[in-house]
């Protein structure tokens, strides 16, 4: 398969059931190791360049949701794929439990006061999604009240796409066993020790719970204007690849232009001159 037709192939029909068990969480499809390494600089350079295109033109911006199970790899994808752009240019949000405040409000006041500004990328680690699945297995809230969240997450994201805000959605799928692995590593390692929650081991239970909320939440919201895109994430090398190769799709479709300002360039040439 050609690289360029692998973000179609794990982009997320709507209304399509068994999304999950239809990708393999191992899966190193249309690359390899070697090759992917070696290309992901010049990739995260790409998409460096893109976002400095839409900074500059200041018109649209681009909303990246991050999802997936414990230890799938969010804050990585974050460092190592949008870690080029421009920090005057992208922003992440982190959206834990709801404050007191935030629960006061509708679930999605505390979603939009983070959305990106004009020319801005902003990055949702987590996302009004933990509204859905969360809530859901966790029994935070009865399904009468849920359930129609997935109306209103179609037309809240709807409008931003007609506002002028592109929505790209990841779901970094992560299997069983590696889960496991990366959950011993923190344990091995004294530096990555301080990452480890009990609440990963909790939620680990609940494993096959969280694998059928999010299926209907990716089969249920997913539309050709906002789509979820499930990405192999066992191996970290390639669900770096893949992210930025999703993304570097979605710049190049929106083509961000630098803006060419009326200016008199001979004049203001002539008085950049250096003096006689």
């Amino acid at each position: 398969m050609k690289t360029q037709d692998l973000p179609a192939r794990f982009r997320v029909d709507g209304g399509r059931n068994n999304i999950l068990p239809g990708v393999d969480p191992g899966s190193t499809e249309g690359t390899n190791e070697k090759h992917a390494r070696t290309v992901l600089p010049d990739l995260v350079g790409e998409l460096g360049g893109l976002q400095e295109r839409l900074w500059a033109e200041h018109e649209r911006s681009l909303l990246v949701v991050l999802q997936g199970m414990d230890t799938s790899g969010k804050d990585g994808t974050v460092k190592h794929v949008l870690g080029a752009m421009s920090p005057g240019g992208i922003a992440v949000a982190n959206f834990k439990r709801p404050t007191q405040d935030e629960l006061a409000h509708d679930f999605l006041w505390r979603i939009r006061a983070e959305l990106p500004g004009p020319g801005q990328v902003t990055v949702f680690n987590r996302s009004h999604y933990e509204d859905i699945v969360t809530v859901r297995v966790w029994g935070l809230a009865p399904e009468s009240k849920w359930r129609p969240r997935f109306e209103q997450i179609n037309a809240f994201e709807a409008e931003l796409v007609a506002a002028g805000t592109a929505v790209v959605k990841l779901f970094l799928h992560i299997s069983y066993d590696e889960q496991r692995k990366r959950l011993l590593a923190r344990l091995d390692r004294p530096d990555k020790r301080w990452k480890f929650d009990h609440a990963d081991l909790e939620a680990r239970q609940r494993w096959t719970a969280f694998q059928n909320a999010y299926e209907e939440a990716l089969s249920s919201c997913s539309s050709p204007e906002a789509p979820w895109y499930v990405i192999p994430a066992d191996h970290k090398w390639y669900r770096n690849w893949l992210v930025a190769t999703v993304l570097r799709e979605e710049l190049s479709r929106m083509d961000p232009r630098y803006p060419q300002p009326d200016l008199d360039l001979d004049a203001l040439r002539r008085r950049l001159a250096p003096p006689n």
